[in-house]
């Protein structure tokens, strides 16, 4: 694998993270030394033990995002090894999510298993998912295609909501910060009996900044609303039903840099997610999953009218069987897509995928194996088959050693194919991956590297060449349509790690990667070169403590490498302490530096910011 790029010329830069690497797959960098629950759902889409898998996982859960004080769900995310965050302004701006530098139509969206998808722009809509309402993250890097089909070719992220156990337990909490910003949230979750039950509703306010100065002197705020739901009914002890519910409403206000002065733009999302799903354990070796899902994205756009409704449906029947250290899987699965949008009607735009997925994985003594195919025919492209396989060896019990490959590929979108600017001509994107990694844990002291390299072909960009795309208005300034115009490769090096010193947890992550356009040699948008993160976090006196620090280099607004956005450093701070019985303060302060960065051109970014929160829980 060619990876010429890691040269000393973009090692120098960040050469000081190095010595507080850790291994990804058991430490988000913001926090303190972290303890992982012993089983993971990502990497194979059914329970795993953690130290059996050859993926690239990362887990954050509940703990963790409460202690990171962020607001958005993307702010989390960036914090991750491999993860870089672009946004449209403030919170509740239009915000996209790369893993490995991939596009972020490329990494597949699961909340409480359901597929979230918009059919419109491509990949989900993270600004709309409220991050109050998420209990557990788990993101898994590297091509997934031969597990979760279509889409899969940068990565997965999977999030879960709270699930109910045990007594009664009720919560409140309210959070001010800087720009007018407040939260307010209520639930309670428990089980008693057969059944266990989870509720959550979270209001979120702010009056915002100015996110585009250059285009409109006013300040952009938002408005946040979400429920979420879930019950379990344990049928007996072989049998139990699960039923989980996410409704999410955003108002947001934005600057249109092609509207006139003083005018309110919105953008105003909707997102709603229900899966119904049947577990059942027929025998010590043998169990399957029934799942039902619905999904749907709303995207509204005003004054100037634009609508865009994507409806998805899934169904999927999967079983495992294990004996002796191995585990043999298969899935049945359908997936149904529908955009409603004004300039692709009266047209039909719909379409189908039906798959079949099978999965071997092996884990004895040393040794881990994970194999993996899949077959899926789409209504529109025919069909598609991806396969992955990986090996994973340990040296001693704190050395490991691993090595994967695999395929995937991504259909394009029905606003692709089917609006004024589509092309029935598109082919489906594919996706070639290697990967390879090392990593060594004992207790506090750990260190990971991954080296990999995705190559993607047919990747479907906006071509303006008028005279090879279907009709077009006229008049239209944007006239253009989409193509299979390039290619891309994808490929880096991230570096984890985790020490104590003292009573002082350190962790961090750095990137080096090259992410271009195979075909024109530039950078792709809006993704820098190195990016990492270094976190600290103590104890004093009652209080947990931490300080972070985001870096990123020098990015391009623009597929031709003319607008450069310059890199930035990004300090945080923060401390919470149980002040009293059931009482916990948390304080946080964002940018202390009071930074001035773009994440897109002409956007502006939060200046230093102040939070605090108070939260009741029994």
């Amino acid at each position: 694998m060619k990876l010429a790029f890691l040269s000393a010329r973009f090692a120098v830069p960040m050469a000081a993270l190095v010595c507080v690497m850790s291994t990804s797959a058991q430490t988000a960098a913001p926090a303190p030394v972290v303890t992982l629950p012993e089983l993971v759902v990502t990497a194979t889409r059914v329970l795993q033990p953690l130290t059996d898998l050859v993926a690239d996982v990362t887990i954050v859960d509940r703990t963790q995002i409460e202690r990171s004080g962020a607001t958005g769900l993307g702010d989390v995310l960036a914090r991750l090894p491999g993860v870089e965050m672009a946004r449209n302004g403030g919170l509740g701006g239009i915000t996209s999510v790369y893993l490995r530098g991939a596009e972020t139509r490329f990494t597949a969206l699961f909340i409480d298993g359901v597929r979230v998808d918009s059919q419109g722009t491509g990949g989900a809509s993270w600004d709309v998912i409220p991050l109050s309402q998420v209990d557990r993250i788990e993101v898994l890097r590297g091509p997934a295609g031969a597990v979760y089909g279509s889409d899969a070719m940068g990565g997965v992220i999977q999030i879960f909501t709270r699930k109910g156990e045990g007594q009664p337990s009720p919560y409140i909490g309210l959070s001010l910060g800087t720009y007018g910003t407040t939260k307010a949230e209520a639930g309670v979750s428990g089980s008693q009996g057969k059944w266990d039950y989870a509720l959550s509703l979270v209001r979120q306010d702010s009056k915002g900044f100015n996110s585009m100065p250059a285009a409109n002197p006013d300040d952009d705020g938002y408005t946040s609303e979400s429920l979420a739901a879930r019950v379990g009914l344990e049928l007996n002890a072989a049998h139990s039903l699960d039923l989980s519910v996410l409704s999410s409403a955003l108002n947001a206000q934005y600057d249109n840099q092609f509207g006139a002065l003083n005018v309110d733009d919105r953008t105003v999302k909707k997102l709603q997610t229900s899966a119904l799903s049947w577990r059942a354990q027929w025998s010590a070796d043998y169990s399957s999953a029934l799942s039902l899902t619905a999904a749907q994205e709303r995207y509204e756009t005003l004054p100037s009218p634009d609508l865009t409704v994507t409806n998805s449906r899934g169904y999927l029947w999967q079983g495992e069987y294990r004996k002796l250290g191995q585990l043999l899987t298969w899935a049945f699965e359908r997936r149904e897509d529908a955009l409603t949008n004004s300039e692709t009607a009266p047209r039909d735009t719909s379409h189908f995928q039906n798959a079949l997925a099978l999965g071997y994985g092996w884990a004895a003594d040393r040794h881990s194996v994970q194999l993996n195919l899949r077959h899926d025919v789409d209504s529109v492209f025919g069909p598609q088959t991806t396969g992955g396989a990986g090996y994973g060896y340990a040296f001693t019990p704190q050395w490991r050693g691993k090595a994967s490959a695999a395929t995937a590929f991504r259909a394009p979108t029905l606003y692709q194919r089917f609006s004024p600017y589509g092309s029935a001509a598109l082919l489906p994107e594919t996706s070639r991956n290697l990967d390879i990694g090392v990593a060594f844990a004992d207790g506090p002291k750990a260190f990971g590297l991954t080296l990999y390299q995705n190559d993607v072909s047919n990747l479907v960009q906006f071509a303006d060449n008028k005279g090879t795309c279907p009709a077009n208005d006229p008049l239209d300034p944007f006239g253009g349509c989409y193509a299979n115009t390039a290619k891309a490769r994808y490929q880096g090096m991230t570096l984890t790690g985790r020490y104590l010193i003292g009573n002082v947890t350190l962790s961090g992550s750095l990137d080096l990667q090259d992410p271009r356009d195979s075909v024109t040699g530039k950078l792709l948008a809006r993704r820098a070169q190195q990016h990492g993160k270094l976190a600290a976090e103590t104890r004093v006196q009652g209080w947990a403590v931490g300080a972070e620090l985001q870096a990123s280099g020098l990015r391009y607004n623009d597929a031709g490498n003319t607008t450069e956005l310059p890199g930035y450093a990004l300090l945080g701070l923060r401390a919470e302490s149980q002040v009293a019985k059931n009482w916990t303060l948390l304080l946080r302060m964002d940018n202390v530096t009071d930074a001035k960065y773009e994440l897109a051109q002409g956007y502006a970014s939060a200046g230093r910011s102040l939070y605090a929160g108070m939260t009741w829980a029994r």
